[in-house]
């Protein structure tokens, strides 16, 4: 049975046992990772999965059904329907769905170099190179890591969809952490879980890990008997990559319509956000322009169409600080009133799809880096997260970086250890009055949301940004 007639067949089978809607989708997934400690390779992973899930839809409630088998197609159409008939028992408000047009249609993301094509060896050779390098410098433990992730899916609906994408996903990224008196300091490059995008192992190559290994050893062992970030409140310059990870917690997750109804309450949280002020609030200054875009061309929340078959469009999330988008799925958006759906994803043939964040990042500022610090009389810059606390509304949050150096008079000054920031999210955006046009479509693999829990591929266009009279340097 070929992957569309099992879709097709649980979608079929779902109808006929009473289901108003139904959707399935097939996917195969290889996955590869490897990671290698002080110039050995710690360990290599390779794995391979396929399977059939089908959702049905009988009065307001949803069923969702998974089986390893594509023969068992029917049978799982027919236990999702019994399992929704069972749930729909229990009267909840109506369900609809916002329309989509049925589509039949192939999608690929790009690549050039199939990163599961490229010799272990060579793969090999360059994690232990780079971690042997940054042992030669000074590092008490080198690390380096790289994941591949190789997805098929066809997707079928009863509306009349028929989808299949091939989607590659690679990345990596190298770490050096140096041990003190008393003290231990990381440098990390990329990223703190490097950088990954939806494309193939030319991304890697183009870290270019071996020639930053040296430097980042020894940056950790700089910041070993580098002065403490002082505390008080000053103007903060946030790298690329941290604001990566601020837009993450403090925009992404916010603006997920799931959190914003209560439906994802019991695990992830909930929102600040009213719906009731979509389209009037201010979440911060005329420089924040965050989009939802997921037709990013290599960027890791990218893709044709997503699990509900919903097509790939960019959206405004917010525009000059104006809260005007969420992430939505066709029934989020249906109970709130809203036009649009195509956010929603699962991490596998075995979990039932939800509202996840696509590529949600800002759109490019007026100036540059060298013109913030420029524009700086006195300030702390920070880059490349090391920790993280956000409540569960997504408002308050505390974030440690792994380095930050001083800036006075428009100049950077002497590096400084541990530094931390914290705020309130609408008045940290609002206080945001400088941002880069250097912006770099930030990966994040491990976004995690869902019971079961779930792991989502996300990304965030980001560039370096300045926040006024921000507390640093908290300790607790």
């Amino acid at each position: 049975m070929s992957e569309f007639d099992a879709a097709t067949a649980a979608v079929q089978a779902a109808l006929d046992a009473g289901a108003r809607y139904a959707d399935a989708r097939v996917m195969h997934r290889r996955y590869e990772s490897m990671s290698a400690r002080n110039g050995d390779i710690e360990e290599l992973t390779q794995d391979e999965s396929i399977g059939l899930g089908v959702r049905a839809l009988v009065g307001s409630s949803w069923g969702f059904h998974a089986v390893p088998d594509l023969s068992d197609a029917g049978d799982a159409g027919r236990r999702a329907a019994a399992t929704a008939a069972a749930s729909a028992r229990v009267p909840g408000p109506p369900i609809d769905l916002v329309p989509v047009e049925a589509t039949v249609a192939s999608w690929a993301s790009g690549c050039e170099v199939d990163p599961l094509g490229v010799p272990l060896s060579d793969k090999g050779d360059l994690l232990v190179g780079a971690t042997e390098t940054m042992r030669a410098h000074g590092a008490d433990l080198a690390e380096g890591l790289y994941q591949i992730w190789d997805t098929a899916k066809w997707f079928v609906s009863s509306e009349g969809h028929r989808i299949d994408q091939r989607i590659r996903e690679c990345g990596g990224g190298i770490s050096a952490t140096s041990i003190g008196d008393g003290e231990t300091q990381r440098r990390s490059y990329p990223s703190y879980r490097g950088q990954y995008g939806t494309t193939g192992w030319e991304l890697v190559t183009s870290l270019d890990l071996a020639a930053h290994a040296a430097r980042i050893a020894e940056e950790s062992r700089e910041l070993l008997t580098a002065p403490e970030c002082p505390a008080g409140e000053t103007d903060l310059i946030l790298g690329g990559e941290q604001l990566a990870l601020q837009i993450h917690e403090s925009v992404g997750h916010a603006i997920e319509l799931d959190r914003i109804l209560g439906w994802e309450a019991a695990f992830a949280g909930t929102s600040w956000l009213d719906l009731a002020r979509l389209g009037t609030l201010r979440y911060g200054s005329d420089l924040m322009n965050i989009t939802v875009d997921p037709t990013i061309p290599g960027a890791l929340g990218s893709f044709g169409f997503d699990d509900e078959g919903s097509p790939a469009v960019k959206r405004d999330a917010v525009r000059r600080g104006r809260w005007v988008g969420v992430l939505a799925g066709r029934d989020s958006a249906a109970v709130a009133g809203l036009g649009y759906g195509g956010s929603v994803r699962a991490d596998g043939w075995a979990r039932l799809p939800m509202v996840r964040m696509t590529n949600v990042g800002l759109e490019p500022g007026p100036h540059t880096l060298d013109e913030i610090i420029e524009a700086t009389d006195d300030g702390v810059l920070m880059d490349i997260n090391r920790s993280w606390s956000i409540d569960d509304k997504r408002l308050n949050f505390q974030f440690g970086c792994e380095v930050g150096w001083e800036v006075r008079k428009g100049r950077r000054g002497r590096m400084l250890r541990n530094p931390t920031y914290t705020g309130i999210g609408p008045a940290f955006w609002r206080s945001m009055d400088m941002l880069s046009s250097e912006i770099v479509p930030w990966g994040t693999p491990n976004c995690g949301k869902g019971q079961p829990g779930q792991v989502g591929h996300t990304g965030h266009p980001a560039a370096p940004a300045r926040f006024r009279n921000v507390r640093v340097g908290v300790r607790a």
